[in-house]
């Protein structure tokens, strides 16, 4: 299995911005982790972080075709971005949406979620770092047990 990371912006300064809030791990502490349990479990990851959406949907266009799932903390884009909404949406395998904290107990504009009713798209949130760990084991699993 072939798994794209991704990270929106804002996620590079992770264990330095807000830490009250999004905590003191940072995304390479979070990559490292993620592709420790990859290659215990033989999967292949990629990851990549950008502050721009244009380059974030151009890897998502890039990687289509290697990746078999994607998991995205899209950050601020997730309020906003139609147009990496469109690029998920044509992706048409598993998405793993994941945010460091839970969106809906946070101001009211992070309530809005333009991923909203894409059928390929799951979401997990709240858990801080957790939330790309669980998006994984869940990926994985699905492979193991395709009933899922």
């Amino acid at each position: 299995m072939n798994i794209l990371v991704l990270h929106g912006p804002n996620l590079n300064l992770l264990g330095e911005r807000e830490p009250e809030i999004y905590g003191t791990t940072t995304m390479d502490d979070i990559n490292s982790h993620l592709s420790r349990v990859a290659e215990e479990k033989n999967v292949f990851l990629k990851t990549f972080q950008t502050n721009h959406e244009g380059s974030l949907i151009d890897h998502i266009h890039t990687e289509r075709k290697w990746a078999d799932a994607i998991i995205i903390n899209p950050g601020a884009f997730t309020h906003y971005s139609y147009s990496l909404r469109d690029a998920l949406a044509a992706f048409e395998k598993p998405v793993y949406e994941v945010h460091l904290t839970d969106l809906l107990s946070r101001e009211d504009f992070r309530k809005v979620n333009v991923f909203d009713g894409l059928p390929n798209v799951m979401r997990i949130m709240g858990r801080g770092a957790e939330s790309y760990y669980s998006a994984l084991e869940e990926l994985v699993g699905r492979v193991s047990n395709p009933t899922k």
